[in-house]
């Protein structure tokens, strides 16, 4: 069968839309499978709907990369989008022609064709997806080298030429998944400008003529389809084989934290994306954070010993879905600045994308590191509440309860593994965490109830504060472990919906 290509493609009959040639106007620090269902993605549906008329220029921020496959399918390759959207289950195929090569900037070729692309009239953006790791300050990197080692130093390089040729600034989009990743990297990249004592009238083009902006990225992509089978059957529906296969979720939002003219720049808006360009992404960000990920913390635990083993399963038993709803919407969503009608709309996407018959997410691999996981998401939100209602939240006091009897539930062994505790319905499973909890929860196993729950609350290296000073909260969390462990966690939980 054909390698993807646009010849390949037309020959397959496919009659999707397709742009094949534009201006480049994104250089894109990142070519990996989030980014083209995210960023490429975004640009492809503005190309139709609007006619944008653009394509995005890859770089690869590291040596060992995807150039060679990008170039060799000249840009294209199949997105599916697939999930659940309003109750509804949605499998979508789009080939994705955003894209028009990609460079390594560690082959001398590649990264004198970063800086032409640098000083081109067509270009208007930088976007970064570089890890979490990508956007750090490395001293050693100089203004020489070909090219500089990290990425906000290959930025500075890029920025720096195109300054040389009086060329206008750029809007730069990060989209690192770190606090205030537009001003973390601006940042960086000052530090080069003083480093290798550029130009004041540089410096003044990197801070006022270019744009950084922060951004908030959220849609699961898990990638490329693992099963054989099902990876045979989709290329021989389509017609070509495609070494770049990409498969995220139907949901997706990017908050764009910018200036108000931005959101008329950018293509999104007029496409009728989700793509909002906001004064500031830290509400969006606390709405993903309390409510999705508070969302996954506050049940899993307690599903987990009531016998699920993913996500999806859980979404599909009325107790679970139910306490999950109820913590949501009556002790989360108060405690939140944003718009009602936007939180209840993400709530309830949330649910959609937990009941995706696409993905089978292990409640185990969601229970790692799961004492600091609920002092971020769940903590602040349960401290809240109590501040504004004047008493306990009852679904996220019992999610407390859960989260102690997951880590103390018979537990068997400490290993260099994790700690090993047995399941209500009689199989072992471990605990990972950091050692010092692990170490804590083993110590502690041979006590009572209320003991434990007292040693707990008061650990403040866990949780910052004495919880036993929140009051009623010792005895609440105290009745409801005693319950999960001679009732059961399922019950628990039904007797709150």
């Amino acid at each position: 069968m054909k390698l993807l290509n646009y010849q390949t493609l037309k020959e397959s009959g496919y009659e999707g839309y397709i742009l094949e040639d534009a201006p480049e106007k994104v250089l894109q620090f990142g070519e990996g499978n989030f980014l083209r269902a995210f960023v490429n993605y975004w640009f492809d549906v503005s190309n139709e709907k609007v006619g944008w008329n653009g394509k995005c220029i890859l770089v690869q921020p590291i040596a060992p990369g995807l150039a060679g496959l990008i170039n060799e399918q000249e840009g294209l390759y199949t997105l599916y989008l697939r999930g659940r959207e309003n109750g509804e289950k949605v499998d979508k195929k789009r080939v994705i022609s955003s894209v028009s090569r990609c460079l390594n900037p560690y082959e001398k070729e590649g990264f004198d064709a970063m800086m032409e692309v640098a000083v081109s009239d067509d270009l208007e953006y930088v976007v970064s997806n570089t890890t979490e790791a990508g956007i750090v300050y490395d001293p050693a990197c100089q203004l020489a080298d070909i090219p500089a080692a990290s990425f906000p130093g290959k930025l500075t390089q890029v920025l720096y030429k195109r300054w040389q040729a009086g060329k206008g600034g750029l809007v730069v989009l990060s989209c690192e998944l770190i606090d205030n990743n537009g001003k973390e990297l601006l940042k960086c990249v000052n530090q080069y400008v003083d480093q290798w004592g550029l130009e004041d009238g540089f410096k003044k083009y990197v801070n006022e003529d270019c744009t950084f902006c922060s951004t908030l990225v959220d849609r699961i992509v898990p990638g490329r389809v693992k099963a054989p089978a099902e990876a045979a059957k989709m290329e021989e529906e389509n017609g070509y084989h495609d070494e770049l296969i990409d498969v995220g979720e139907i949901f997706g939002v990017w908050n764009i934290e910018g200036p108000e003219w931005l959101a008329e720049k950018l293509p999104f808006k007029a496409a009728g994306l989700n793509c909002p360009v906001v004064p500031d992404v830290t509400p969006y960000k606390k709405r993903k954070v309390r409510i999705l990920n508070g969302a996954h913390t506050g049940f899993v635990l307690g599903a987990y010993l009531a016998g699920f083993d993913i996500v999806r399963d859980c979404m599909q038993d009325d107790t679970v879905r139910g306490f999950m709803n109820k913590m949501l919407n009556e002790e989360v969503i108060p405690t939140l600045s944003l718009d009602k009608k936007d939180l209840d709309e993400f709530a309830a996407a949330v649910q959609d994308r937990f009941n995706n018959p696409f993905v089978n997410h292990e409640l185990m691999s969601i229970s790692l590191n799961s004492t600091s996981k609920w002092r971020a998401r769940n903590m602040p939100s349960f401290l809240e509440y109590l501040e504004t209602a004047g008493k306990l939240p009852p679904c996220l006091t019992a999610s407390f309860a859960c989260y102690i009897a997951f880590f103390s539930n018979d537990i068997q062994e400490l290993n260099d593994k994790g700690l090993v505790c047995r399941r209500p319905k009689g199989n072992e499973y471990v605990c990972s965490d950091d050692r010092w909890v692990l170490e804590f929860y083993y110590e502690h196993k041979d006590d009572s109830v209320k003991d434990l729950v007292h040693a707990v609350m008061t650990n403040e290296r866990m949780w910052g504060q004495d919880l036993t000073q929140v009051p009623g909260f010792e005895q609440a969390v105290a009745d409801c472990l005693e319950k999960i462990r001679t009732e059961g966690a399922l019950q628990a939980m039904k007797e709150l919906v």
